[in-house]
């Protein structure tokens, strides 16, 4: 059979790495893809992004499904409109997918339904939103409302910093957030202490099958310092995800959230992501909702994925996730990203990569910002490249993956020394 994966990512390089290992596939399309998956084993690069000429392609082709990998298309309609053609599809609608396009909804939706977040106030004018912070005396988190790749969001320690966050926000919208309907908007929620998480599962618009749990690094440089990006590092599983707060995660905020939407008259399909914050005593709350697989949570998480992906992503699709039990690894997956110079407010593109260590069993490569150019690998993305390996402990995974990335030379190449810490120093407590 024929697959198609939407994106160009690192997500959607080891969404086609994992496809393309199924017995029943014979061809994996990523449109666009990048330079890592033009070059993987049955896996090709399909260079078109508009959603009618990608449904034509799957008629043409008789494509078996699709999955979509980036926000961008979720909240375009790319589902909707698939499914109006009667195409196989994995993802969720417009509507639904409106838990990560807008903030705004996202918390008010949670306020609705009584699923633990953050306290908030949504604002579309400077001066009541600079009031509302100047009325607060407690660190806060200011979000742009829309989709922004990732950096639309500002943990302000000071007021200071709160103001200029909705300054840049609503005013000049300094990260290039893509806005709905309503404009610019700005969600101003109160700050939760804790160690952060990432939960992932799959939702077939009834039954939910979760993923193992993860853990990203959000910040640019070692000890999470500096500036937020898409993410630096990730390592499966998450040691702060216990049994005692996995049962309460699905139980207080996953199951709630897909009944919910159900009610609405949005039922959900699709990857759904929980950001999480847990507090010292298990408890979790909801920091945002993503709409699709985390990125770069994903290329852990696949590397320990031992069952057949399309085999999952087909009872998904067909209503059947209560009928799936998913195989792991039992070893630890970590991930290193490699940044571009300059990365995130103006990465440096067009740099040679040389060195990539050949792919192994424990060891993969997994391409983002990347592109072939006359037989010559080049960066052509903020986040370039993810390294990621297999380990019998975090340990050792880590030791693994940050030996590839030694091998591996670019211009100005940015990476953390750390992946990996939070768990580790958890580990050294126990």
């Amino acid at each position: 059979m024929k697959i198609l994966v939407i994106g160009s990512g690192g997500r959607e390089h080891a969404l086609a790495w994992k496809i393309a290992q199924s017995p029943r596939v014979k061809t994996v399309f990523v449109a666009p893809g990048n330079g890592g998956t033009a070059t993987t084993a049955r896996v090709r690069n399909l260079p078109i992004t508009d959603i009618e000429r990608l449904g034509d392609f799957c008629v043409a082709e008789d494509v078996h499904l699709t999955v979509v990998g980036p926000e961008g298309p979720l909240a375009a309609g790319v589902v909707d409109h698939f499914r109006m053609r009667r195409l196989r599809i994995f993802g969720p609608t417009r509507a639904a997918a409106q838990l990560e396009s807008s903030k705004a909804f996202a918390k008010e939706f949670m306020q609705r339904h009584r699923i633990p977040t953050a306290g908030h106030r949504t604002f579309s004018d400077p001066a009541p939103a600079h009031a509302y912070i100047d009325e607060r005396s407690c660190a806060l988190v200011v979000k742009a409302d829309g989709l922004a790749a990732g950096k639309g969001v500002v943990v302000a320690a000071t007021a200071q910093q709160a103001h200029a966050a909705v300054d840049d926000m609503l005013e000049r919208n300094s990260y290039g957030v893509q806005h709905g309907e309503q404009g610019a908007r700005v969600v101003i929620e109160d700050f939760l202490e804790g160690e952060e998480a990432s939960f992932i599962v799959l939702v077939d618009g009834q039954h939910v099958l979760p993923l193992a749990s993860s853990q990203d690094h959000k910040r640019l440089r070692d000890g999470d310092e500096g500036p937020n990006t898409g993410g630096m590092g990730a390592y499966s599983p998450a040691p702060v995800v216990t049994p005692e707060v996995h049962a309460r995660v699905m139980r207080e905020i996953i199951v709630p959230t897909v009944q919910a939407m159900a009610a609405e008259g949005h039922a959900y399909t699709g990857f759904l992501y929980a950001g999480l914050m847990i507090d010292r005593q298990g408890r979790a709350s909801t920091l945002e909702f993503n709409c699709r697989l985390g990125d770069p949570e994903t290329q852990p998480i696949l590397m320990r994925l031992k069952s057949d992906l399309v085999q999952v992503l087909d009872a998904a699709i067909d209503g059947k996730l209560d009928r799936v039990e998913l195989q792991w690894d039992r070893r630890t997956a970590l991930s290193v990203v490699l940044a571009a110079p300059g990365y995130p407010e103006s990465p440096r593109l067009g740099e040679v990569i040389e060195g990539l260590p050949a792919a192994a069993e424990d060891l993969q490569v997994f391409h983002a910002g990347t592109r072939l150019e006359a037989g010559a690998l080049r960066t052509s993305g903020g986040r370039v490249l993810a390294v990621t390996a297999l380990g019998d402990s975090l340990r050792m995974a880590q030791s693994r993956a940050y030996t590839g990335v030694r091998q591996i030379h670019f211009e100005g190449m940015q990476f953390r020394q750390d992946i990996g810490w939070r768990a580790l120093k958890r580990q050294d407590r126990a």
